[in-house]
């Protein structure tokens, strides 16, 4: 299962904290592109689009994200690797038997996750990273502000994909990012931003993750839709 844990994930890297108001973009940007701090030990290899899934626990809304957008792209024909991570996950917890038994509904079995942990390196090096909340999105961003332009929470890209248009034949990964991120300002990272977010069911009833499970269902496969369509080629 692309959400299950990979045990040559890179190692982890100390990291040190910056503030996301003193962050600004023209600094990391380089020839129209921005600069990546990436150690590509442990990655899926050339061509292979890297996609890591951010949330709180790695125990619900990420599993579920991965494992639904590990579908879709595999539908597609897409070569591209989806893992998973938490800002406060420490490596052992298994999901949730609600989530388990959710995703079971939508042909899905994620009963062999287990939380993982994010690191620097992983953020470093992802090709796009999405948050189930802007909370996520924020750490990422105060972990590697280089990975700003491509980290979006999962409802947001989906908006701002459709506001900027689907991706092109032949246009890169990178190319539909940068027009989906064009106008975004590092303010938006402050505070909650419900209309983007996914709200956390953990905890909660049944029905909270069913309503959580259908929220990032919907917000998948229409960044599936506008990111990895038919115009697009194999490999992202």
């Amino acid at each position: 299962m692309a959400d299950e844990p990979n045990p040559s994930r890179r190692e982890r890297t100390p990291v040190g904290r910056t503030s996301p108001a003193s962050m600004n973009s023209d600094d990391c940007q380089l020839s129209g592109h921005y600069a990546r701090r990436c150690d590509s030990r442990g990655a899926a290899g050339p061509g292979v689009t890297e996609i890591l899934v951010l949330c709180t626990a790695n125990v619900c809304r990420s599993p579920m994200a991965t494992a639904m957008l590990a579908r879709e792209l595999a539908a597609r024909g897409q070569h591209a690797r989806v893992t998973s991570a938490g800002m406060a996950a420490d490596g052992i917890a298994s999901v949730p038997g609600e989530v388990a038994a959710v995703l079971a509904g939508y042909g899905l079995d994620v009963t062999g996750h287990r939380s993982t942990p994010v690191t620097l390196d992983d953020l470093a090096c992802a090709d796009l990273v999405l948050t189930m909340a802007r909370e996520h999105l924020r750490h990422a961003v105060v972990l590697e502000p280089l990975a700003w332009p491509r980290a979006f929470t999962l409802r947001e890209l989906a908006r701002r994909g459709a506001q900027a248009g689907p991706r092109a034949p032949g246009e890169p990964l990178a190319g539909w990012l940068a027009r989906a991120h064009a106008g975004r300002s590092r303010m938006e990272l402050l505070g909650d931003g419900e209309p983007d977010d996914v709200p956390d069911p953990f905890g909660g009833r049944l029905s909270d993750y069913q309503r959580a499970a259908a929220q990032i269902s919907s917000a998948v496969g229409e960044v599936a839709d506008l990111g990895w369509g038919r115009g697009s080629g194999p490999g992202g």
